[in-house]
Parts: structure tokens; C-alpha cells; sequence
């Protein structure tokens, strides 16, 4: 079997990446990077951080020697269109000049929406905090290869407070649940072929857990939770799913994501 090459684009910014490493034991480059290795352990896999000029510039330069980019989650929220996140939009961007395939996760999503003429803003019915349920493929979605074998109704770790509200012209609808319409999409940009998801397949809900105790205090400030004692119902209930979680169909779309670009 011939190995493959696989970039994958950090999300984070150095700072919430340490809450990350803290609270999930690996920046979401790396636990993403694990689970790859996990799927196809001959994968080749090089991570960088588009704000770094230097490493975006060489990629750039080199970008035919990948097979396929996944667009991690991370921590920054589009609207606040910090130079930093404009430099995950521009790397975006210029990825779509180049025949790409890409995986694009949670924040992944919404950078690579954006740079596609989408829109990103607060979810207008909430946030999901550490997990998404009943998360429904729709037919276009059970047509497409990224949700080859996966149950057509399922629950999944999942974290944000943002949605692609607009997604990019074009775009196909592939995934939905009550929280955010937007959950699975597809949609061509320039000359690439992006497949996005606003849950984390990636992640298991121990890591969900962990991420959520690290920013009660902004969730309670923020109305997302009423006290510490609603906080802790809802810790609850993801710990009820934590250990009937399938780690096989949970990953249905990084392995079908592998298998597409090994074609």
C-alpha cells in the first residue's frame, strides 16, 4: 500500500492552543494528526499555522506534493477578523487556486466558508457545547462518498458558538441537526473541492468534557448556561453518551476523506 500526503492546518493561535494541549492532551493539529495515523498509518502528515508567512509561502510553493488539507477546529471566532484570522482566510484562499481536496472541520469550516463568499456568524439557536445530537444526513448527503457507512441519524463531540449561516454559492447541504442547519456541507471553490463539517470526529467526549470545564466561566458569563448546576446537567449527559460511543462510525468521515483523496 503506497503512502499518502497530508497537510493539516492548525487552528489555534499559540495561546488557546495550551488549553487545548492542557485540557484534550494535544493541540487540534496533533489530535488530529493522531487520528490519521490511527486510520492510515502510512500517511506522510505536516502541520503548520497559517500565520506563519514563512510556512504558508513554502506550501504554496509545494502545494502538488499533498494529496489533501484538513482545516482543523480551533478557539477564534470569524467576526473578530483579528490579522491573524484574516491570514486562515487568505491561506484558504490560496489553497482554492490549487487542485485541492479538503477536509475542513468546525472553525475549519467557517475559515474556508468565508474565504469561499459564505458567512459566519453567532448560531442563532444556540451553541453546542461538547456534543451535537441527532445530527440527520439529508439525501444529497446519503449521495455523497464523505458519508459512506455512516448512520443516517447520529450524535457526535461537537463544539461552537458560530454557524456558516451563508454557505458559499453553490454550496450542498449534507448534514443538519436542531442547533445549526449547517452541520455537513460540500462545495466546489476555484479549483478545489471542500468537504466541511461543523462537529468534531476527530474528538472524543472526555476531551469534549475537559474543553467545556476550561471555559465555564465565559459559558456562564455568557448566558450559555445558567448556573454551575445546569453546567454540570449538561457535563452529565454527554458522560451517558461517552461510553456507547462508536469509535468506527464516529470516524466514518476522516476515513472516507483519506479514501477519496487515495483515489
Amino acid at each position: 500500500m503506497s503512502s499518502i500526503n497530508v497537510l493539516i492546518v492548525e487552528g489555534n493561535n499559540p495561546k488557546d492552543s495550551e488549553v487545548f494541549i492542557k485540557a484534550a492532551k494535544a493541540s487540534c493539529a496533533e489530535n488530529l494528526k493522531n487520528i490519521v495515523l490511527k486510520l492510515e498509518p502510512l500517511t506522510n502528515v505536516k502541520i503548520i499555522n497559517p500565520a506563519n508567512d514563512n510556512e504558508t509561502k513554502e506550501i504554496l510553493e509545494n502545494m502538488d506534493h499533498y494529496n489533501g488539507i484538513i482545516f482543523t477546529g480551533g478557539a477564534m471566532r470569524i467576526n473578530d477578523m483579528t490579522a491573524e484570522i484574516k491570514k486562515h482566510i487568505t491561506f484558504a484562499a490560496n489553497c482554492f487556486k490549487h487542485s485541492n481536496k479538503i477536509l475542513a472541520i468546525c472553525w475549519g469550516l467557517q475559515v474556508c466558508s468565508t474565504a469561499a463568499g459564505g458567512k459566519v456568524t453567532p448560531g442563532k439557536n444556540g451553541a453546542h457545547i461538547g456534543i451535537a445530537t441527532d445530527v440527520e444526513i439529508s439525501e444529497e448527503g446519503k449521495k455523497n462518498p464523505l458519508y459512506k457507512n455512516k448512520k443516517i441519524k447520529f450524535d457526535t463531540p461537537a463544539f461552537n458558538f458560530d454557524e456558516v449561516s451563508q454557505l458559499p454559492k453553490g454550496a450542498t447541504l449534507l448534514a443538519s441537526d436542531k442547533v445549526n442547519k449547517n452541520m455537513g456541507v460540500y462545495f466546489k471553490s476555484g479549483k478545489s473541492e471542500v468537504w466541511g463539517l461543523q462537529y468534531h470526529p476527530d474528538y472524543e467526549y472526555w476531551q469534549m468534557i475537559n474543553l467545556s470545564h476550561a471555559r465555564i466561566g465565559k459559558m456562564i458569563a455568557n448566558e450559555y448556561f445558567k448556573d454551575e448546576e445546569s453546567f454540570n446537567k449538561h457535563i452529565d449527559l454527554i458522560k451517558s453518551k461517552e461510553n456507547g460511543l462508536d469509535f468506527k462510525n464516529k470516524t466514518h468521515e476522516i476515513q472516507n476523506w483519506l479514501d477519496i483523496i487515495k483515489n
